[in-house]
């Protein structure tokens, strides 16, 4: 049974990839996801703020720093080596101690100042770079298309320092996802993570308070994802990765039916544990069996091979007809 698969260009001996979270921030959970089968690993997000510590931002903070500004000078030093540091020395001991592709996160915003320190993560041995780059509209004087511009800067500049292949985890706050997707294929994404689940505040009625109490996903997040997974694959070069909702092997078939090359997995190993991941590739195994198919190869983007089955399926937004509460 051939369970391998390639995303990012990368070779992966099956499209399980834990996303970054706690569970990939150390090496021994780390070396427990790739025991029990992962066939990739994302490390816990670096973020921008750790690269580079905004001058300005502090002395707006607290006054001391526009009189002291060696102040400035020494935390935009210590943020720099300490956060970096802390990254470079995980990727180093994760090569020695596992043999699956390590893909270091950097969570960020702009394309100033940062981009060049990439290059340390590539040194350093890491297999790829996933970008998570979460820029919000909540600005009514910035335009749909200049905060997808930022997208494309930050992708560029980054690409200008390393000769890794770099991922895009997106959000899906987008005016027209099909547009963003195609312009980062062009200048040169190697894959794309569809889609980031991103902080959801909710509302305490009784304290009247903002909580966060969602933080893991449901499986019934999934088909968000699952609609542009299977509208935007046939038509990027880059490799698209599901994710958000995947919670067992049903959810990995899925995704591989609407054409992505891998999926994303957080929340169901903190739900079921890590070993859980070798139930899926069980569970995976299994399916194919039963459907008599030898690699993923063979089905992935079968849903969407059949005659306009994504226009008349994953196309349409509204219901023409809905029986589901029929008496």
């Amino acid at each position: 049974m051939d369970l391998s698969t390639e995303y990012m260009g990368l070779k992966l001996k099956n499209p399980i990839i834990v996303s970054s979270s706690k569970l990939t921030s150390e090496l021994d959970t780390i070396k427990k996801c790739a025991d029990v089968g992962a066939g990739a690993i994302v490390l816990k997000s670096l973020f921008e703020e750790q690269l580079i510590a905004d001058s300005s931002a502090l002395m707006d903070q607290d006054i001391k720093y526009f009189w002291f500004p060696e102040a400035i000078e020494h935390i935009n030093k210590h943020s720099k080596e300490h956060g970096l540091k802390q990254v470079l020395d995980l990727i180093k001991k994760t090569k020695d101690h596992t043999d699956i592709p390590i893909i270091a996160s950097i969570n960020c915003l702009t394309a100033y100042e940062w981009p060049k320190f990439a290059k340390t993560l590539q040194d350093a041995g890491a297999d790829g770079i996933e970008l998570n780059i979460a820029i919000f509209p909540f600005d009514k004087f910035i335009s749909s298309k200049e905060v997808e511009d930022q997208y494309v800067e930050i992708v560029t500049e980054v690409k200008k320092h390393v000769t890794l292949p770099i991922s895009v985890k997106l959000s899906n706050y987008f005016t027209n996802i099909t547009q963003i997707t195609n312009r980062l294929d062009e200048v040169g994404i190697n894959g794309l993570v569809i889609f980031n689940r991103l902080y959801r505040p909710d509302i305490d009625i009784e304290t009247e308070k903002v909580v966060r109490e969602n933080v893991l996903s449901s499986p019934l997040e999934i088909t968000k994802a699952l609609r542009w997974v299977a509208l935007l694959a046939g038509s990027l070069n880059c490799n698209i990765a599901g994710g958000t909702g995947i919670h067992d092997y049903k959810g990995v078939v899925k995704h591989l039916l609407a054409g992505a090359h891998a999926t994303q997995i957080c929340s169901t190993l903190f739900n079921n544990g890590i070993s859980y991941i070798d139930t899926i590739l069980f569970d995976l195994e299994k399916w194919m069996k039963k459907h008599k198919y030898n690699s993923i190869a063979e089905f992935r983007g079968k849903i969407c091979r059949q005659e306009n089955e994504c226009n008349n399926k994953f196309e349409r937004i509204q219901y023409l007809k809905q029986e589901i509460y029929k008496r």
